[in-house]
Order: C-alpha cells, then sequence, then structure tokens
C-alpha cells in the first residue's frame, strides 16, 4: 500500500558521518527517510528514530535495484534523493592500479548515476522532486597525490550541471553541495591507504607529507560537525528555489576562491607549502 501522508526521502552512506547527520535531519524535518549503506547494522540507531534501513552497495547494481524496488513497492517513489555515498582513493597515479580507479568511478559516479536513473521515473510522473549530489571542494579543487579522487568529484560536478538543466522542465531540481574538511574518518581512511600503498618506494618523501598533513587536518574537533552539512541539505530542499551549489566546511570557500581568482600557479604553491 502506497503511504501519501510524508514526503519520502533516501539517503546513501548513511551508516556514518555526513550522511547519517542528514539523516538525522530529514527524519527530524518530517520526512519518510529510507537509508542504504553496505553495513545495514550501523543503521541501528536511525531505525530507532523511524529510518528504513536498506543494505546497499552503490557499486552493485542487484543491490540498487533491490533497494528502489522496495521503495517504489512502500511509497511509490521518493520526493527527496541524496546522494552522498562515497570514498577516497588517494595514491600516485603510477601506483594505483587501473581497476582501483574504475572503483572509484563505480562508487562515486556510476553508482549514484545509475541509482538517480532508477527513481527518476516516478519523480518525472509527480512532476516534483529534488535530487542532491554531495561532491566535495574536491569538485572544484585538487589536491596532491588526489588524481583519481578529483577526477570523480569533478566528474560529479559536471554530472549535476548537465542532470540540472534537463530536468528543470519536468519539476525536478538538482543541487550540489560541496563540503569543506568534515570531521569524519575520512582523514584516517586515506592516510592508511596511502601509506599502505606507497609508503615506500620512488614516492615514499611525498607519500609520508600527505597522510602526515591528512592526518593532522581531519578529525579531533580540527573539522566541521556534518550536522552542518544536514542543515544546509535541510535547507536546500525546503526551499522554493534553492541555489545550484552550497559550499560549507572548514576551508571550502578560500580554497576554491583562491583557485577560482587567483590562478594554478598561486593554488599549486598553496596546496605545497602543506608539505612541509
Amino acid at each position: 500500500m502506497i503511504d501519501n501522508r510524508k514526503k519520502t526521502a533516501l539517503v546513501t552512506g548513511a551508516s556514518s558521518g555526513m550522511g547519517k547527520a542528514i539523516a538525522k535531519r530529514l527524519i527530524s524535518d518530517g520526512y519518510k527517510v529510507y537509508v542504504a549503506a553496505r553495513r545495514v547494522e550501523k543503521m541501528d540507531d536511525l531505525a530507532r528514530m523511524g529510518a528504513t534501513p536498506l543494505r546497499m552497495d552503490i557499486s552493485n547494481e542487484d543491490e540498487i535495484r533491490a533497494a528502489v524496488e522496495t521503495i517504489l513497492a512502500q511509497t511509490g517513489g521518493v520526493d527527496v534523493l541524496v546522494n552522498n555515498a562515497g570514498f577516497g582513493l588517494y595514491g600516485p597515479v603510477e601506483d594505483i592500479d587501473v581497476d582501483e580507479a574504475r572503483y572509484q568511478f563505480e562508487v562515486n559516479v556510476f553508482g549514484p548515476a545509475r541509482l538517480t536513473q532508477m527513481l527518476l521515473p516516478a519523480m518525472r510522473r509527480r512532476g516534483a522532486g529534488t535530487i542532491v549530489n554531495i561532491t566535495s571542494m574536491g569538485g572544484k579543487i585538487y589536491t596532491l597525490l588526489g588524481a583519481w579522487y578529483h577526477a570523480t568529484k569533478h566528474a560529479l560536478e559536471g554530472w549535476s550541471d548537465s542532470l540540472r538543466l534537463e530536468l528543470a522542465p519536468l519539476g525536478i531540481r538538482v543541487v550540489v553541495v560541496e563540503p569543506g574538511l568534515i570531521e569524519t574518518g575520512f582523514g584516517d581512511v586515506v592516510a592508511d591507504g596511502l601509506l599502505k600503498r606507497s609508503g615506500e618506494g620512488p614516492y615514499a618523501k611525498v607519500t609520508q607529507a600527505v597522510a602526515k598533513s591528512t592526518r593532522e587536518a581531519y578529525g579531533h574537533g580540527r573539522g566541521t560537525d556534518p550536522v552542518v552539512i544536514a542543515g544546509i541539505v535541510s535547507k536546500a530542499v525546503a526551499a522554493r528555489k534553492p541555489r545550484t551549489r552550497y559550499v560549507a566546511g572548514k576551508y571550502a570557500k578560500p580554497m576554491i576562491m583562491i583557485r577560482n581568482w587567483f590562478g594554478d600557479r598561486l593554488f599549486d604553491r598553496v596546496i605545497m607549502s602543506q608539505m612541509g
């Protein structure tokens, strides 16, 4: 039976960090919230708040389809889709296997794109809906050893812009949120992966420097609380005319501004100055 009493939202990557914070905020805003992640047990707290957890590896077509079919059967579709799932693959281009790079694109670009494709027909029939793509300030800038990660975030930015144009006549909005340094486990995961992959060898010196600076930038209260991004998403989906982009979180606005206004040469120097 279709429940039309509440607007419905789906948040991916909701087992921790920004995804969990966004889900909690949308629950408090009165949405019927579906939350998706690979580890369902990490969303037990959201289930107790009233969310419906779904097991979904965003790189797995069958799991995406199963989750969408559940939502369509229970609610007829979503009013809000928050594409938040993603991760950061860092390391020298020479050291990263192309299959790893492909997986980075599967999770950060093609998975969200496939999920969006499957949910769009119901939005189109309703003539309404909001798609929020969580990219990163990394979709507008670049950092040392982040070639594949930044490639996916730049891709998601361009994809979102084109999608916004084609869906606007149908009454569907597309919003991009570009977080800066957020208080999540991102830094430790990136640093651990860097050292494991390239802590020794020809790129050892730069790898160790980037791993050190990454650990120092994240964690222990140094980043922005994820609830800030949750508030931005809440504001965007409630707005009659949301912005095309929202920039929020530590360093996001100044870093994007430096790149835009002062050019690549100066931005290169800013990035390299952090390596010690």
